[in-house]
């Protein structure tokens, strides 16, 4: 195993000043050490491929960046990587953890991603190497990366399999939540509020985890991957179903794919709300922070065509406004939760396969 620590003093002495990614739980020690020390900048970037462009910037000015992320956003990475990296000779290590490998028991929206990251690494161009769990040997696997960025000024990709890095002291920096209802009380109200006729759309990590646990019902659907997408895929569904449908959204999924706000509120499917769980953080992958303290979804929201956007302080509140119906959507209801999850946290037991077949009879079967 790598201490965190010392594989952070190695990037810094050559050259790192910034950090940059979206967090995976394989690399919570590292972005904790980064976090937690003074002269290097952590950015926590909305996606993959923003982080990528933030890196290229930061050369561009002269500084050197490390992209940090899971290998499920080389799907977001593609583009940069393609267009902006290759054609302007920018160079950047990559960080990216092996969720899915081969042989490694892992939830099934890692299982394409594992079996292909080796060869869509080769496929974009890239030069990359799966970093050893020793420190000797990650010393000198980060030494042969470094000096190939420097030698072709082209991008690497060092493969973090497992839990590579050891655990240093805990500071993730995550703003204060308390006095927030917590996550599974608000599910727990609008479960109370929502009729079983309704669809409902819940977006990866626990939310759907804790929404399957306190209740499975047949118009339920858990995004256990495609993080950021939940709220398209309610759009689609509200478009060509009459029923009510819900997506339950987290902040950092939000934050991801902002432009979806957009979609939805040009259509318009009046019967469309979109429920924001705002705790702040990534709490699947360790509760690093988002940045959603400085993001005014209602506003947002508003800005981008909804009906009706507004902030819900409590469970009572958010109850309300479940209860409201007179008013059309697509509406978004923001609801400020606590950080952390139930202590009985389950998983679906039903896979994603069946769980969208069960969800298509639901809505189309009279």
């Amino acid at each position: 195993m790598i201490k965190a620590s010392v594989f952070v003093d190695q990037l810094v002495a050559q050259g790192t000043t910034c950090f940059t990614g979206v967090p995976c739980s394989y690399l919570t020690p590292l972005i904790d050490e980064v976090i937690g020390r003074d002269g290097i900048r952590y950015v926590p970037a909305s996606s993959e491929g923003d982080a990528v462009s933030i890196a290229a910037g930061v050369w561009l000015a002269g500084g050197t960046a490390v992209v940090l992320c899971q290998n499920s956003g080389l799907g977001n990475m593609v583009n940069p990587i393609t267009s902006l990296n290759d054609p302007f000779g920018i160079p950047v290590l990559l960080l990216v953890t092996w969720r899915g490998r081969p042989g490694v028991k892992d939830e099934p929206q890692h299982a394409l991603m594992g079996r292909i990251t080796p060869d869509l690494l080769t496929l974009l161009g890239l030069d990359w190497a799966v970093l050893p769990d020793d420190g000797d040997g990650a010393a000198a696997a980060l030494r042969t990366a470094c000096e190939s960025i420097r030698r072709t000024q082209r991008p690497y990709a060092l493969v973090v399999s497992g839990d590579t890095f050891g655990a240093g002291p805990r500071d993730a920096s995550v703003p204060p939540t308390t006095g927030r209802p917590s996550r599974e009380e608000v599910l727990a109200a609008f479960l109370a509020v929502v009729d079983e006729e309704a669809a409902v759309i819940a977006t990866t990590g626990k939310t759907g985890r804790e929404l399957f646990t306190l209740a499975d019902r047949p118009g339920h659907l858990y995004c256990v991957g495609s993080m950021g997408y939940a709220s398209s895929v309610a759009h689609g569904v509200a478009l060509t179903s009459p029923r009510p449908v819900y997506v339950l959204d987290g902040d950092g999924a939000a934050i991801m794919h902002l432009g979806n706000f957009a979609s939805i509120g040009a259509e318009g499917p009046r019967n469309l709300v979109h429920i924001v769980l705002d705790n702040g953080c990534y709490d699947s992958t360790g509760g690093q922070p988002t940045v959603s303290s400085t993001v005014d979804f209602v506003a947002t929201a508003r800005g981008l065509g909804y009906r009706d956007a507004r902030s819900c302080g409590s469970c009572a509140e958010f109850a309300a406004a479940l209860r409201d119906a007179m008013v059309p959507g697509p509406r978004l209801l923001h609801v400020p939760v606590s950080a952390g999850s139930m202590a009985r946290l389950g998983r679906p037991t039903v896979s994603p396969h069946d769980a969208a077949r069960r969800l298509r009879r639901f809505l189309t079967l009279p």
